[in-house]
């Protein structure tokens, strides 16, 4: 049974979470388009190495069959093109454009579960999944205003991010959590390598720097987010993580003179309704299956 504690664990734990990937996002768009996209991903991820070193025993104890590695590899190869769609986008759009797209992520997982996972979609869920693209229209607004470059990629990075999550899930359950990060780390560091190499341009000590912050506030929030998810249920969680463009919106206001869209925000509250539903629903169907008398 889920205690008050537990409860006001998970939220605590899921603020700082947030709170490390908007600092993320900030760093990314104070550096800029200074330094190409890919060859910035590259360094941070070459950089957040450092953070694998407690990961190196556990892969190699795994002793990985062919068909996780190439599970392993394609994971590496979609989230490498997401990475890079980001860091271009965070240096030509504002932050809570980057922030309220990304909700998409948790949306076309279940739209994507279902088409080549087999799992179920009833109505509801088809009808949430409906409401957050119109939440996507609603901050995109074609013909309405000018959608960049920018905007198109965050539309695959959600994707890109999407196959990714399925990827780690279809071999979470044979490996530790260890093995899934470290391999994620490991194979978008070299799937980078060319990307970076086409595009290099000389960086300085202080954009090494900010950029391996970068390593850290992301990694730590992965880990404060592991925290939260084993406080609290998603349905407690994921609401709380609405406060992300909360904090991208003042932000970007405030520092970077990103202009203030209320479009963006209804947006991003109709996909963050639709996401909250999503996770609410498949976790009554959970308990459900649970109740269910086994034969």
């Amino acid at each position: 049974m889920l205690t008050l504690s537990g409860r006001m664990a998970g939220i605590f734990w899921m603020v700082i979470t947030g709170l490390m990937f908007v600092a993320v996002t900030a760093i990314v768009k104070y550096v800029g388009s200074d330094v190409p996209a890919a060859q910035a991903a590259f360094i941070r991820y070459a950089l957040g190495l450092v953070f694998l070193i407690p990961m190196v025993r556990p892969i190699l104890r795994a002793r990985l069959t062919g068909a996780q590695h190439k599970v392993f590899w394609f994971r590496g190869f979609v989230h490498t093109i997401a990475i890079i769609l980001w860091f271009y986008a965070m240096a030509r759009i504002p932050l809570a454009d980057v922030t309220a797209m990304n909700y998409l992520t948790p949306v076309y997982v279940t739209l994507a579960a279902a088409l080549f996972m087999g799992e179920e979609l009833p109505p509801r869920r088809i009808a949430a999944i409906c409401a957050a693209l119109i939440g996507a229209l609603i901050i995109l607004r074609p013909g309405l205003r000018e959608v960049g470059l920018g905007h198109l990629a965050m539309v695959f990075v959600a994707m890109m991010f999407a196959a990714s999550y399925l990827s780690a899930k279809v071999v979470s359950s044979q490996v530790s959590a260890a093995v899934v990060v470290g391999m994620l780390s490991i194979t978008v560091t070299i799937f980078l390598i060319p990307f970076a190499y086409a595009v290099w341009v000389p960086v300085t000590h202080a954009q090494l720097g900010w950029l391996f912050l970068v390593a850290c506030f992301a990694t730590a929030g992965h880990y404060t987010m592991t925290l939260a998810f084993a406080a609290a249920p998603l349905t407690v969680t994921q609401p709380v993580t609405f406060l992300q463009l909360v904090w991208a919106v003042l932000l970007g206001t405030l520092v970077f003179g990103d202009p203030f869209d209320i479009w963006v925000i209804v947006g991003g509250v109709v996909i963050m309704g639709a996401v909250s539903f999503i996770t609410w629903r498949e976790a009554v169907a959970r308990k459900r299956k649970a109740a269910l008398p086994t034969s």
